[in-house]
């Protein structure tokens, strides 16, 4: 059977790690298909479950390097908590060890050490710090030699080891083999702290930047309650969510949160005697309380207001709209967009071709490097290795992506995969439904009689729809209205809605047609629709939009959901995508200048043309850690863009 999941993965620090766990996955017998995201840490796998178990897919990625949480009983936000103090943990320690090792070898304080004992003592700090803050680097990085897909472990440990390596022969014998030649020698401890301190601290700030990342996901987690009101004969007892199956009966007081999806069995209150007020806001963006009667649907998540509620469960834990909805945010964070497959494929490349860089530079500055060249060779090679490490690179497109669709998230847009975030705002025209998309029938009529009424007693406009509409003018868009009423009723809603184009007796291949002719002319066509005639069309758009309140074949069949029934969150997703994307194109931009002005200072440029400047390993990697950083905060900017 084809199972699609969501599964947390440990131990990813670049867009090379993130490739390689997805090169495994899709590597194994029995995925259809894996996309793995950086920024999310996560795996979205499609799979054969009768071909191939979790844990089988769990000890492959084991081989790799790397961890997939996959128990049941496992918190994977408590292991990323305790993942994050261990990294603080050990960020704290190597900024105590830099400090120390600057301290004594700048001879800030006067350990009455000379200068052999000065560096046997840094040289003792250092391994200190390799050991214990940077054992991980080592470690990934020999995993990544073996499997041929070198990442940015590897560029730290080749850097610090290198590095090392040379300072520890020039404490014992440096003076014996270069001063007898006359050569100055320097020892590089300083830059070996430096390199794995920043490059901890950035990844610390990188941590704590994503779990900011996951707010939207969290918030919407934490709208179910963890307790339920169990009504077993004449006794009410509070048990664990979990232990609730569907048929049971429950008791909601007001104020507290619908626990599971269910149906009404008992309601009154001082409002109305035959119902309550649930709040749906939460996830329908709707802001007035919802009547609910006997047999009405209730939803996990939303709030009673007042009065006295029994229910009985018709659905309970992922079988939720509430986790169904949490579900669909987490596949899609963990999807990608078109771009982002071609970075990851520059990234695969970009450190082979670093390591190249780094090999070049070094045997450039031996042949054409003079007397001494050999310190200046190997400081050079080691700063290409650091400064050019690819994670900008490779956070550039998948930061923006997760922040855009919590972004939307937070607005009641349930946006499903990263390539209707970044088309959307692309589209030039609208193919729009009639019914339940921007019209909705009177709850009040005899629906046998309604063909007597004037319209505008029984098909009232939606909210905001006019505004909507002009909105989408302005942007530049046709809209097409398409419906299967008769001419009299189409032509008078498309003139309320501000509609100039417009189908009336179309059927569902009429609207399929009509967005595969506007495709034809090379125009990127959204549909939207909320009945199970618009699903032709609705899959053969570019970008499908369904409303919240329709069919669940048109839900399923949509790349984006509008949850309410105000249909401005048409617009403001096309906002959210172009305020996205433009901040993924800034991010790449930055990417790519830092390392073509970066590489070039590294290897010691400016010295061929006789300036006096070079970057050196300590201030690269402190440079690579803020590169990552800046891209990370310009994608968090989008959580305050105005919509």
């Amino acid at each position: 059977m084809i199972q699609k999941k969501t599964l947390p993965v440990i131990g990813m620090a670049c867009a090379v790690c993130a490739g390689t766990v997805e090169r495994i996955l899709n590597g194994l017998d029995g995925v259809n298909n894996a996309s793995v995201s950086l920024a999310g840490r996560t795996a979205l796998v499609e799979y054969d479950d009768d071909v191939l178990t979790l844990e089988g897919m769990k000890a492959a990625v084991n081989a790799g390097g790397f961890d997939l949480v996959i128990e049941q009983g496992r918190s994977v936000e408590q292991i990323r908590r305790t993942e994050y103090v261990r990294l603080a943990k050990k960020t704290a320690l190597a900024w105590i060890i830099m400090i120390l090792v600057v301290a004594v070898g700048m001879r800030w304080v006067d350990l009455g050490l000379n200068a052999d004992y000065i560096n046997q003592t840094c040289m003792i700090l250092s391994l200190a710090a390799m050991i214990v803050c940077g054992k991980g680097f080592y470690i990934r990085a020999w995993r990544q030699v073996m499997s041929l897909t070198p990442g940015m472990d590897t560029l730290v440990a080749l850097s610090t080891l290198i590095s090392f390596l040379f300072s520890v022969f020039n404490t014992f014998w440096g003076e014996s083999y270069w001063g007898c030649r006359g050569m100055e020698w320097h020892t590089f401890y300083d830059a070996v702290v430096m390199i794995i301190t920043f490059v901890l601290t950035g990844r610390l700030i990188e941590e704590r930047a994503k779990n900011g990342m996951a707010s939207a996901l969290r918030r919407l987690a934490g709208m179910t309650p963890k307790t339920a009101r169990l009504v077993t004969g004449d006794s009410v007892d509070d048990v664990p969510l979990s232990t609730i199956s569907i048929s049971d009966v429950l008791e909601v007081t007001p104020g507290d949160k619908i626990p599971v999806d269910g149906t009404v069995t008992e309601a009154s209150s001082l409002m109305s005697p035959e119902g309550v007020f649930v709040d749906e806001s939460m996830i329908t963006g709707e802001p007035a309380p919802v009547l609910k009667k006997r047999f009405d649907k209730l939803l996990a998540g939303t709030v009673l207001k007042q009065g006295h509620l029994r229910m009985r469960a018709t659905q309970v834990g992922e079988k939720t709209a509430l986790a169904q909805i949490i579900s669909m945010v987490e596949q899609a964070q963990a999807s990608k967009a078109p771009v982002q497959r071609i970075v990851d494929k520059m990234a695969m490349y970009f450190v082979p071709m670093v390591l190249g860089l780094s090999i070049v530079t070094f045997l450039l500055w031996m042949v054409f490097g003079g007397k001494g060249a050999f310190p200046q060779a190997l400081m050079s090679a080691v700063t290409v290795l650091v400064i050019a490490c690819p994670c900008a690179l490779g956070l550039a497109t998948p930061t923006a992506i997760m922040v855009g669709i919590g972004v939307a998230a937070r607005n009641n847009i349930l946006i499903k995969d990263a390539v209707a975030l970044e088309m959307i705002h692309r589209v030039g025209v609208v193919v729009i439904d009639k019914t339940g998309t921007i019209t909705k029938p009177n709850p009040d009529i005899d629906f046998s009689k309604a063909d007597t009424l004037p319209l505008e007693e029984r098909e009232s406009l939606k909210p905001y729809v006019r505004e909507t509409i002009d909105e989408l003018s302005r942007r530049g868009i046709r809209v097409i209205m398409m419906s299967g009423d008769n001419d009299e009723a189409v032509a008078y809603w498309a003139d309320k809605a501000g509609i100039t184009e417009y189908r009336s007796r179309v059927t569902p291949q009429d609207k399929e047609d009509m967005v595969k002719r506007q495709q034809a002319d090379g125009i990127i066509v959204a549909m939207t629709g909320d009945g199970i005639n618009d699903t032709q069309a609705l899959a053969a758009a570019d970008v499908s939009i369904s409303i919240g309140g329709g069919t669940d074949v048109a839900v399923d069949t949509s790349q984006l959901t509008l949850m309410g029934d105000d249909l401005r969150a048409l617009s403001v997703a096309m906002t959210i995508s172009d305020k996205t994307v433009l901040t993924i194109r800034q991010n790449l931009f930055w990417a790519f200048i830092y390392n073509i002005i970066s590489i070039p200072l590294a290897a010691g440029l400016l010295r061929v043309f006789g300036m006096d400047f070079q970057l050196t390993p300590s201030l690269a990697s402190g440079m690579m850690a803020m590169s990552s950083i800046s891209v990370v905060l310009n994608s968090l900017l989008l959580r305050f863009m105005r919509l």
